[in-house]
């Protein structure tokens, strides 16, 4: 299988992604040597990483390391060499009790309570492409968790409000594929499980653009700009202006 939902942002030092569904190590290696990645910022909480675990090879575990993979110079980031996997998580109750959503709006909500609760959790997850290495940010099905993160990226670099909507509702057509590969993978590790906690008429499983339009208009009322949100989450200004170059291509 793969990474799904896959696409570069930030003059392609960004990737945004899912979890890595039925990847060996073989596939793992081809998968970060083929995008040239040097980075993979892991939202996932353990019990998540623990039922779809990354197979790094050559490490002989799934825990964070260091890895030495050939890669691309002519790509992004491709001038170093190593290759590092963070963990980073948010667990998605974080600043709410409850994920029973009903309307884009409260989907929306979720996006800014994760926000304002963890500020450090945004800027540490951009601060590997604020060091110019090509990262892979990705959650369970690279939508919501990852939304915030390349929402907040995007923001930094100047993207326009249509262009931030576009990438998150991209999503979209990737999400039967996801959610069937994800119903599984739970179901396997509890049979009772039953088939309406994957249904995509849940608004949790799904990616409107009212949702991430709500979201940037709460954003800008609560925050101003990005970039003075990113310095209040510990980066520094010269982190900052290097995500505002990597967004320009400069």
């Amino acid at each position: 299988m793969a990474v799904l939902n896959l696409r570069p942002l930030l003059g392609g030092l960004l990737l945004r992604g899912s979890q890595p569904f039925d990847m060996d190590s073989w596939a793992t290696s081809e998968f970060l040597r083929t995008n040239n990645i040097q980075s993979v910022v892991d939202l996932r909480v353990e019990y998540e990483r623990a039922l779809i675990p990354w197979h790094l090879p050559g490490s002989g575990s799934e825990q964070p390391g260091q890895l030495e993979l050939p890669v691309d110079p002519a790509l992004p980031g491709g001038l170093d060499h190593g290759f590092e996997l963070i963990e980073n998580p948010l667990d998605p109750l974080t600043a709410t009790s409850s994920l029973s959503l009903h309307t884009a709006e409260e989907l929306g909500e979720l996006y800014l309570g994760w926000a304002r609760a963890r500020p450090d959790w945004v800027a540490s997850s951009l601060r590997p492409v604020a060091h110019g290495r090509r990262t892979l940010v990705h959650c369970s099905l690279g939508k919501d968790r990852t939304g915030v993160i390349a929402a907040v990226g995007l923001l930094t670099a100047g993207a326009g409000r249509a262009a931030i909507v576009a990438d998150y509702t991209a999503t979209t057509a990737e999400l039967p594929e996801m959610l069937e590969l994800m119903a599984a993978a739970w179901r396997q590790a509890l049979p009772s499980l039953t088939a309406e906690a994957f249904s995509p008429d849940l608004m949790l499983l799904q990616s409107p653009n009212r949702a991430i339009e709500y979201f940037l208009d709460s954003f800008s009322r609560e925050f101003g700009d990005a970039a003075g949100y990113l310095r209040d989450g510990g980066l520094s200004g010269v982190e900052v202006d290097a995500l505002r170059s990597a967004g320009t291509g400069a």
